[in-house]
C-alpha cells in the first residue's frame, strides 16, 4: 500500500528510505512477523506495540535507532501482519517477544521497549524470562486500571466487529487512536493508519484480530515485584500514567526504575513526540551501557 507523505519533514522520509528487512517466526503454531533495522550484529533492541496497533507503528523511530543496535519491531498475534489465534494471552505474547529475539539472531539478550498494552507484555517477559533479558522500557504502560483499547473494547466504544469499508480513503476517516489525542503528527498518523488496512472481499478493513481484548488480564504490583532486571518508565506529560501511578510502579520495581517525563507528550508518544522519545531512547541506553545497574532485592 502506498505511503503518502506530502508536506512530511525530511527527518520522516528519510526515515521511511530506511526499508527494514521483513521475516516470520512460527511461535506455537502461529506466524509471528517481525521487521528489522541495522546490523544483526548490534546489540538488540525489541519494540513491541499497543493494543489493536501493529510494527509499522515504529517505521520512523526505528531507523533513528538502528546506527547501534539492532532494531526488531515485531506483530503480536491477532495484530499487523502476524497470525491470529484462538485464545490469546499476556504470556503467549511474551513468548512471542523472547522467539522473535532469538529468531532475529541478535547477539545476546535485548533491551525490550514497550508502548501501552505492550508494556504489559513486556513486564511479563522481564518477570517469567529473566534470562532473555537485558533490560525493559515501558511507555506510558499502567498497572492499577485497564489500558484504554482493552477498556474500549469491554465497554463496547471501540474495537467492535471490523467493518468493512469500499475504498481506502473512506477507511482512513474512520481511523481514531484510542484514547484519541489532538496532537498526533498527521503525516505520522496517515502512515499509521494506511499500514492499518488490509484487502479483504468488498473493500479494505484493519488488520487487528477484536478477539485480543477478550481477556482479563491486568499486571499488579505483585508482578512488578518479580522483575529484577534493568527497567525504566517512561510517562507522558498529557498520558496515562499520572505522577502518582509512576510513583507506585516505581516503589513496586524496588526504587531502582527511573521515571521519564516526555514533555508535551500525549499516550501515544511515537504519533506526536517521536524526537523527543528517540532522544529520551538514546540518553538512557548510553547511561545503561556504561553504569551499573541497581538491582531491585
Amino acid at each position: 500500500m502506498t505511503v503518502r507523505s506530502a508536506g512530511a519533514p525530511v527527518w520522516f522520509t528519510d526515515a521511511l528510505a530506511h526499508v527494514p528487512t521483513a521475516s516470520t517466526v512460527d511461535v506455537n503454531g502461529c506466524p509471528i512477523h517481525y521487521q528489522r533495522w541495522g546490523s544483526p550484529d548490534a546489540p538488540g533492541l525489541v519494540l513491541v506495540h499497543g493494543g489493536a496497533a501493529h510494527a509499522h507503528w515504529w517505521d520512523h523511530v526505528a531507523p533513528m535507532l538502528a546506527g547501534e543496535y539492532c532494531v526488531v519491531a515485531l506483530d503480536m498475534s491477532g495484530h499487523g501482519d502476524s497470525g491470529r489465534r484462538d485464545e490469546y494471552s499476556m504470556a503467549t505474547w511474551a513468548r512471542e517477544v523472547i522467539a522473535v529475539a532469538e529468531h532475529s539472531c541478535m547477539p545476546g539478550p535485548p533491551i525490550v521497549v514497550a508502548h501501552s498494552m505492550g508494556g504489559w507484555v513486556g513486564l511479563h517477559v522481564a518477570a517469567e524470562h529473566p534470562d532473555d533479558l537485558a533490560g525493559l522500557i515501558v511507555l506510558d504502560s499502567m498497572v492499577r486500571r485497564p489500558e484504554p483499547e482493552v477498556e474500549a473494547a469491554r465497554v463496547g466504544v471501540a474495537f467492535g466487529p471490523l467493518r468493512v469499508y469500499p475504498t481506502v480513503d473512506e477507511a482512513l476517516a474512520h481511523f481514531r487512536t484510542v484514547p484519541d489525542q489532538p496532537t498526533s503528527l498527521p503525516y505520522v498518523l496517515d502512515h499509521v493508519a494506511r499500514t492499518s488496512l488490509v484487502q479483504v472481499e468488498g473493500g479494505y478493513s484493519w488488520k487487528f484480530d477484536p478477539r485480543i481484548f477478550q481477556r482479563a488480564e491486568v499486571p499488579t504490583g505483585d508482578l512488578l515485584k518479580r522483575i529484577h532486571c534493568r527497567v525504566s518508565l517512561f510517562r507522558s506529560e498529557h498520558g496515562l500514567v499520572s505522577r502518582d501511578i509512576g510513583e507506585y510502579m516505581y516503589e513496586q520495581l524496588g526504587r531502582v526504575a527511573p521515571i521519564v517525563e516526555v514533555p508535551l507528550a500525549w499516550h501515544h508518544v511515537m504519533l506526536d513526540q517521536p524526537i523527543a522519545l528517540v532522544t529520551g531512547l538514546r540518553a538512557l541506553l548510553a547511561d545503561w551501557e556504561h553504569s551499573t545497574p541497581h538491582r531491585a532485592s
